[in-house]
């Protein structure tokens, strides 16, 4: 049997594969545009499609040309698969958002640095939501950890998910500034991973031992 492509998804057809490069926060250049659209024409892309985790997929590529898309792009694979955070979904903020409270792609761009790819440590798929205000557009109640902005500071939720086991997160800390919301987010993460089961999601996690036990161990 032959081996897979590298940062290659098998698609539905059983021939061709999707990839999708890491686009942190969904921000885009014209210079990411024009590759883009190079190696879709080149390979001859059947569907370019904007995934739920602010990312880009090229999918239909045939498997002999995975390799060599990958080295037109020069980007890095944005991870769709596997036991390891897999995006930092970010609106945008006070960057350009005239509702923005605190810098959502500042501190989305920290944690995507920190955690986005990394293996080893973490115990399922993981999930990011930051929003620049209560509106919560990067949908930070559904994310396995979500942090919004006020004009006091960031508040810290954990546990969401959409999907068809839907749940919103909880409220685990509030008026916290940027460092702090790190700190915090780095103990739920190293609590989780030292804990869970094996692709054991962190909601499943928090609702097997409580919320209050997960409170006491992170804060």
């Amino acid at each position: 049997m032959s081996k897979e492509p590298k940062g290659a998804i098998l698609q539905r057809d059983k021939e061709t594969y999707a990839i999708v490069p890491r686009i942190p926060m969904g921000v885009l250049t014209p210079e990411i545009l024009e590759k883009l659209a190079k190696v879709a024409r080149k390979y001859k892309v059947r569907i370019i499609k904007i995934t739920s985790g602010q990312r880009i997929a090229l999918v239909g590529i045939k498997p002999q040309d995975v390799d060599n898309a990958w080295n037109d792009l020069e980007m890095e694979v944005g991870p769709a698969e596997g036991l390891c955070v897999h995006y930092v979904q970010a609106c945008p903020g006070t960057e350009t958002c005239k509702f923005g409270q605190g810098d959502s792609l500042g501190l989305a761009a920290k944690i995507e640095k920190m955690y986005v790819g990394k293996k080893d440590f973490i115990q399922a798929k993981t999930k990011f939501g930051i929003s620049g205000c209560k509106l919560n557009c990067a949908e930070s109640y559904v994310r396995d950890l979500g942090a919004f902005a006020t004009p006091e500071g960031w508040t810290v939720v954990v546990g969401g998910n959409s999907g068809g086991r839907p749940r919103i997160g909880n409220v685990i800390a509030e008026k916290l500034p940027e460092e702090e919301t790190l700190g915090l987010i780095k103990n739920c993460l190293d609590y989780y991973s030292k804990n869970a089961n094996k692709r054991e999601r962190l909601p499943r996690f928090i609702e097997r031992i409580g919320i209050e036990e997960f409170k006491k161990a992170v804060l």
